[in-house]
């Protein structure tokens, strides 16, 4: 969703980098505003530097899926810009084969593996319940990196 909050910032980022001719996405983390926001502060902390999503839910719903280069501008829960990142890393792997440093580099809880199967496993049996899909161990998780160029 491309609001002018977004557009505003991305013609800032880009006005200091016209090498830049990309588009952009724009996006928030999360189910709902509190978790949006809560999660645009840990990006904005430069503690959470990667995201996972349920990758069935590309093919479900036509999303296109993210690529490295990709910029983004991050939304908060009033759904404002607050920052730019670019995709780094793309990977999609079992929920089971997560790793405890891809984990840790989303910076959420006390940052373990532990914590991130018990959250992300009760958020991606949610989505596929509302899709009328399974969710195993065996469920596809599409894990992104990236990297925060710019912010107000």
């Amino acid at each position: 969703m491309k609001n002018e909050s977004a557009i505003k910032m991305w013609t800032a980022f880009t006005a200091e980098h016209p090498e830049i001719t990309s588009d952009f996405d724009a996006w928030s983390f999360g189910a709902n505003p509190q978790m949006a926001d809560s999660l645009a502060n840990l990006v904005l902390k430069r503690k959470k530097t990667a995201t996972a999503s349920n990758y069935a839910l590309y093919g479900l719903t036509n999303m296109p899926l993210p690529h490295v280069g990709d910029y983004s501008v991050i939304l908060n829960g009033h759904q404002q810009a607050v920052a730019i990142i670019r995709t780094t890393a793309v990977n999609v792997v079992p929920f089971c084969d997560v790793s405890a440093d891809h984990a840790y580099a989303e910076g959420e809880g006390d940052r373990t593996l532990a914590y991130w199967r018990k959250v992300h496993e009760k958020f991606f049996t949610q989505e596929l319940a509302a899709a009328q899909q399974p969710f195993t161990d065996q469920s596809l998780v599409l894990l992104e990196r990236f990297a925060l160029l710019y912010h107000d």
